[in-house]
């Protein structure tokens, strides 16, 4: 077995040392959710936590650790008689992002159960992970099947299995430690309010700390038993103290002045539900344990609302996490009231017992971790509102030449130079834009697709192992065979070749690339802060619909991919918010940039299908036959069969239809940004269009008419 890192050994990161820490005093508290940049040990800290951990007494023979004390009776290896048990220590099981449904529940023996009746049952990851650690690195990645089982199990401390009315129950109660990049995408609601705690960690900008950083990291490598050895002392001490703070929890007292500020302070930031008052009473418990007191303080309860609100009051998805400290310094001490002996304690020694007066340099916890002391760059995302304008990168040479209308007039506000960015108007919700087809891509809200949840279509001989059993088309297959094989009794003889797996319709998540046109003939009338406003809503629907994003923007002289695909919309909004504007329109290279783009993503993930969503007026300059050379390249983009759909923001009296011949040219659908609301009464036939023959004359039809 490899040694791991000491945790006592790790260089700086109080916050999120504290939040562990806590959890091992009250696993009660709920878990951690560590949100932080690549690169920053998060896995380390976390991975190191099981080592300080108390051993487990468990029934011997048991595979779901039953305890023997109070052994459960619903145990699938039970009955258990109570009693003595064996120890062994704390178990930190890792779920892969690419794990199967078995693999996390458990796997019942179809075969077995359909012939002989019997419950033949090999256990999953959250029985391993009973009263131990259930650790999920990159969390936000997981699939929705996956979190959704996630959560059922942590919310009724049990995991269910069910396969054709076989149904097997297990005790799962575990702690749940999750790592994420930000930059990545971020969790459903759902499944961060799952979480007790959350912390943000960031690479140390001072130079002591980096160095001593990589000193620790490298005398690791080279000798991993040496180096834990010398840390041995204060693993142990830590270990100890661990020990001792949690003998003291039963006896902590939460006052009635702490209960009125958890909850002042939980009403004041306005989070949803009564979990994060638990879980904040349940902190400052254990702050109070293992600060070595037995009453709760107003410094506890701060501590643990910097710890349990900031990822529980995102009011939408581009809310960063965060928490007013200045606002809820008032509320703790308006609700407060007069208490004499609440002043605090000497600041008690750090959690690991001495390397916190190393070069990193820091107390045991009590930092906020969420306030304006982190370290590093400011993560959050900009705003999208109107004060989000700010001025733009001065142009480098030359401004370009006014855009011009065809026939040779100024575009009635097109400026050459490039311009500031501006607000985004109010986002809106949107009408769902479908990938035609059946697709086979990862489960997610948006296009039909072949996938393993879903209502079921038909049944198929299983490819590899057993998924979702057809039962009615199982027996039907086994049928016809009974009398040869020689049935006798009641039971079914069922063959491996007899069974069927059902096969379901559900949705996938997509590939949304948007190609947004910001060239000066958008800046005319205004029209950005609406066609921003347009695709922030887009945006957002891509979040809820769980698919993939990327950016693409167009104007002066070529195209840029402005974000690569990637699963955090938030950074799409944030690339969208400083978008400046200007310079002539070159909606070709924009077109054919976006071409390239998704050649190399079909070989990155060939199953997942996309949809490009072209925002732009339709005009084409700079260059030779800028019109004709748009044109070849939408045709391109038709000849993949990329679906798509062109938002057309054209606005004014006179509208010249040229975003409608785009559409045709791309065999997709042309919608306005009028038409694009959800609430819009306009006959909007919003599946895109294939690329079956006929279209293109069709489309083309319909959409200059509808100019």
């Amino acid at each position: 077995m490899s040694t791991r890192y000491p945790f006592t050994a790790v260089v700086g990161m109080t916050d999120l040392r504290l939040a562990l820490l806590l959890n091992a005093v009250s696993p009660a508290v709920g878990g951690v959710l560590v949100r932080g940049e690549k690169g920053t040990a998060k896995s380390t800290a976390v991975r190191a936590l099981a080592d300080l951990l108390p051993e487990v007494p468990v029934v011997a023979g048991c595979r779901f650790s039953c305890d023997p004390g109070a052994p459960d009776a619903r145990c699938p290896d039970g009955p258990h008689e109570a009693g003595a048990g064996a120890s062994r220590a704390a178990r930190m099981v890792e779920l892969p992002v690419g794990a199967s449904e078995d693999r996390l529940v458990g796997a019942l023996d179809i075969e077995r159960a359909l012939s002989e009746g019997v419950k033949a049952f090999e256990p999953g990851l959250l029985a391993d992970a009973h009263r131990g650690i259930l650790y999920v690195d990159e969390v936000n990645l997981l699939h929705d099947h996956l979190i959704d089982l996630l959560l059922d199990a942590a919310a009724m401390g049990a995991s269910y299995v069910e396969r054709e009315g076989v149904s097997v129950r297990h005790a799962s109660r575990f702690l749940l430690v999750g790592t994420m990049n930000p930059e990545e995408g971020e969790l459903r609601p759902q499944l961060l309010d799952r979480f007790g705690l959350t912390v943000e960690v960031a690479a140390s900008r001072e130079p002591a700390q980096r160095v001593e950083v990589v000193r620790r990291r490298l005398a690791y490598e080279d000798d991993p038993a040496g180096f834990a050895g010398r840390w041995a002392g204060e693993e142990a001490a830590l270990r100890e103290r661990i020990a001792a703070a949690r003998a003291l929890l039963p006896d902590v007292v939460l006052g009635e002045r702490a209960l009125h500020q958890i909850a002042a302070a939980c009403a004041a930031f306005e989070v949803d539900g009564m979990r994060a008052d638990i879980v904040m009473a349940r902190t400052a418990t254990a702050l109070a344990a293992w600060a070595g007191r037995t009453e709760v303080r107003s410094e506890d309860v701060r501590q643990a609302a910097l710890l349990a609100l900031p990822h529980r009051r995102r009011r939408n998805p581009f809310d960063a996490p965060g928490l007013d400290e200045d606002k809820l310094d008032e509320v703790l001490e308006e609700f407060g009231g007069a208490d004499g002996d609440d002043d605090p304690d000497p600041e008690p020694e750090g959690p690991d017992g001495g390397p916190d007066d190393g070069p990193d340099g820091g107390g045991p916890g009590g930092v906020p971790p969420q306030g304006g002391g982190q370290e590093g760059p400011d993560r959050r995302t900009p705003p999208t509102g109107p004060e989000a304008d700010a001025p733009g990168v001065p142009p480098e040479g030359p401004a370009a030449a006014p855009e011009q209308e065809p026939g040779g007039q100024p575009a009635p506000s097109a400026q050459g130079g490039e311009q500031a960015a501006v607000g985004a108007a109010e986002p809106f919700r949107t009408r769902r834009l479908d990938v035609p087809g059946l697709g086979e891509g990862a489960d997610g809200r948006r296009s039909r697709a072949r996938t393993a949840h879903g209502r079921t279509t038909g049944a198929r001989r299983p490819k590899g192992a057993l998924g979702a059993l057809h039962l009615s088309a199982t027996v039907r297959a086994a049928a016809p065979h009974q009398h040869a094989r020689g049935r006798s009794g009641p039971g079914l003889v069922v063959r491996r070749d007899d069974l069927r797996e059902a096969v379901r319709e559900g949705r996938e998540g997509n590939l949304v690339l948007f190609v947004v046109d910001a060239s000066g003939s958008m800046a005319a009338r205004k029209r950005m802060g609406a066609v921003k406003g347009a695709v922030l809503s887009l945006l957002l629907d891509a979040y809820q619909r769980r698919d993939k994003i990327g950016m693409i923007t167009f104007r002066g002289k070529g195209a840029e991919l402005a974000l690569p695909p990637t699963s955090s919309v938030e950074a799409g909004a944030a690339r969208l918010a400083q978008l400046p504007t200007g310079g002539r329109t070159p909606l070709s290279e924009g077109l054919l940039r976006a071409h390239e783009v998704l050649r190399v993503e079909r070989l990155r993930d060939p199953s997942r299908r996309p949809l490009l969503v072209v925002v732009t007026d339709g005009r084409a300059t700079g260059g030779p036959e800028p019109r004709l050379r748009a044109a070849r390249a939408a045709r391109l983009l038709a000849a993949d069969g990329t679906a798509s759909v062109v938002v057309n923001c054209e606005t004014g009296p006179v509208r010249l239809g040229l975003a409608a011949e785009l559409a045709g040219e791309l065999h997709g659908t042309a919608v306005t940004l009028d038409e694009l609301r959800a609430e819009s009464v306009s006959a909007l036939v919003h599946t895109v269009q294939g690329t079956r023959s006929g279209h293109r004359d069709r489309a083309g039809h319909s959409n200059r008419r509808a100019a």
